[in-house]
């Protein structure tokens, strides 16, 4: 019980248990009935127990499980009584009654989370308690990028019960880049044809001189975005989808060369899968390398109408009120060397370059507006003057959301120097292609996504927080699993739980609870680092081992 992660808000501690058998039921009240299925179907998986429809809550048996919803809760709120009439687990809505079944999983022990049971007659026990609980921010998120290495739809299903298992609620998809194009657009089929393949790919960071010399590729059909945007919803977790712009666009600008400034000498500029250059745009190609390309989409009226069309059929798909444009990162250099992007300037009557990418930008916000979603970008959104309703992600540190925030716009914190967990966790030898900042699992846990500077008025603003995971050097899901844990679940404890401030916080206490969590993650097959360093079939010694000297930029 004292093993749960994230920790919960209150628990009283009982002096019984509730012992579940063959003959226990479970009974899913009135807008709880997809908890209860998805409750029965990963307990059956687990524990080989039926779990058949039972009577009301009010009259559980004393070896049943009710679920069941509480008006005097908030959405995501839920209450979880053990006692001696049975398991009941209140939400003030579904998510709620999700989460508190989550903590039942976790209180029922690491062998509810096997993918078969170890023992058909075993009987499973809930220790008597009261927990009542609920989450600190509204967005708790993880990001995940697709676009460096894919990631198969059935690693996606399995990222999301991971992130279920931790009541992380919303999941980035980074889905365009310079480095591959993975959603399929039906009227723009070049998109995925040319833009989802690329030559090579760079093994490891950018200063490694070996590449796999295999194609790298993949994309997710509609039907497979709808597989996934469903799945998510059933575990309570909104999908936002991101498709870049006008920056990390090279994919794009190979699949239809018009989309770049193709009144500047590409030469000029490595844009090549060989990295030779070329004289015209339609030498472009997927990128085969990692940092940020030089080319960028073209300030046309055609690039807009272009682009309006893949986010039609991008909302066709994605609910969600979000939706990311990136934003980041987007060199100026071809605007200023374009003819036709200077005329833009001067049509527009911009001051300059940062001003252009304002108005790219501006442009999407209100057009999403106007269908009911709204903008969120990287805070390079703020050069040149921020678009009215555009939600920023803090990545650049703390400077931007702080920023955004005082001119009252919506904050997501996602700051590269506490919460890029493509960033090494050790500065040992032994680390596999180690990167950027030292940022071990007690930086996590100290993470604060609410900057001290900021008043409580101004504090409202902050959505939550959100983890990043970059894919430069995940070439497969052991090396995301590598990754993101066990660094996650500090992480779904900072986004969750209301914690002291930074320097007050358990982190010892927290380490014993992660010894019952990491059994966890074994039973889930999660390939996380282990307290010790890496296992040795984890370890990558050679150039793909040498560290490199501070952060590199971002992607």
């Amino acid at each position: 019980m004292t093993s749960l992660i994230p920790v919960p808000r209150r628990v009283v501690a009982g002096s019984g248990e509730v012992r579940l058998t063959g003959r226990s039921r479970l009974h899913a009240g009135t807008g709880t009935e997809g908890v209860g299925r998805w409750l029965r179907a990963v307990l059956w998986q687990a524990t080989g127990l039926p779990l058949h429809e039972g009577r009301e809550p009010d009259d559980t048996d004393a070896d049943g499980i009710g679920l069941r919803l509480d008006p005097g809760l908030g959405c995501e709120e839920y209450r979880l009584v053990s006692d001696g009439t049975g398991v009941l687990v209140e939400g003030g809505g579904a998510a709620g009654v999700f989460h508190g079944a989550q903590t039942l999983r976790q209180l029922l022990g690491p062998d509810a989370y096997r993918k078969a049971p170890l023992d058909r007659n075993r009987v499973w026990t809930v220790p008597h308690v009261t927990i009542e609980d609920g989450p600190r921010f509204r967005w708790r998120g993880l990001m995940l990028d697709v676009a460096r290495h894919f990631m198969p739809k059935d690693g996606v299903l399995r990222y999301l019960d991971l992130m279920a298992a931790h009541k992380l609620n919303v999941f980035h998809l980074h889905l365009t880049d310079d480095q591959g194009w993975r959603i399929e657009i039906e009227r723009y089929p070049r998109l995925t044809e040319v833009g989802s393949w690329r030559a090579r790919t760079k093994f490891g960071h950018r200063a490694s001189p070996l590449w796999d010399e295999k194609p790298h590729g993949g994309y997710y059909t509609r039907d497979d975005i709808r597989e996934i945007v469903a799945y998510a919803a059933e575990r309570h977790i909104t999908v936002v989808p991101e498709i870049d712009v006008p920056g990390h666009s090279q994919a794009a600008i190979a699949a239809y060369p018009e989309l770049g400034n193709t009144d500047v000498d590409t030469a000029s500029g490595d844009n090549s899968a060989s990295g030779d250059g070329g004289s015209t745009r339609t030498a472009l190609s997927v990128w085969d390398s990692w940092g940020i390309s030089p080319h960028v989409l073209a300030p046309t009226d055609h690039t807009l109408r272009f682009y309006e069309g893949v986010f039609e059929e991008v909302l066709e798909l994605f609910p969600s009120e979000f939706i990311h444009v990136g934003g980041d990162e987007c060199p100026k250099d071809e605007w200023r060397r374009s003819p036709a992007a200077q005329a833009r300037i001067r049509e527009l009557g911009l001051a300059d370059e940062d001003q252009l990418q304002s108005w790219f930008i501006r442009h999407f916000d209100t057009w999403l507006s106007a269908r009911g979603r709204r903008l969120v970008g990287w805070d390079e959104i703020l050069e040149g003057g921020l678009a009215d309703g555009a939600t920023v992600s803090s990545w650049r540190g703390y400077a931007g959301g702080i920023a955004a925030a005082r001119a009252g716009h919506d904050v997501v914190m996602c700051p590269e120097q506490q919460v890029y967990l493509d960033h090494r966790q050790d500065d040992g030898a032994d680390e596999p292609v180690p990167i950027g900042f030292v940022r071990t699992l007690e930086d996590v846990y100290r993470f604060e996504p609410v900057p001290s500077e900021l008043t409580p008025e101004e504090a409202d603003h902050v959505l939550g927080t959100q983890a990043n995971l970059w894919t430069e050097v995940m070439e497969d899901h052991t090396r995301v699993d590598y990754q993101a844990f066990p660094r996650l679940a500090a992480f779904a404890e900072v986004a969750w739980s209301g914690l002291p401030a930074p320097e007050e916080r358990d982190f010892a206490g927290f380490e014993r609870r992660m010894r019952a969590h990491y059994e966890r993650l074994d039973a889930l097959g999660v390939g996380y680092r282990p307290p010790g360093g890496p296992r040795p079939w984890q370890r990558r010694p050679g150039v793909l081992g040498r560290p490199i000297d501070g952060p590199p930029p971002k992607r």
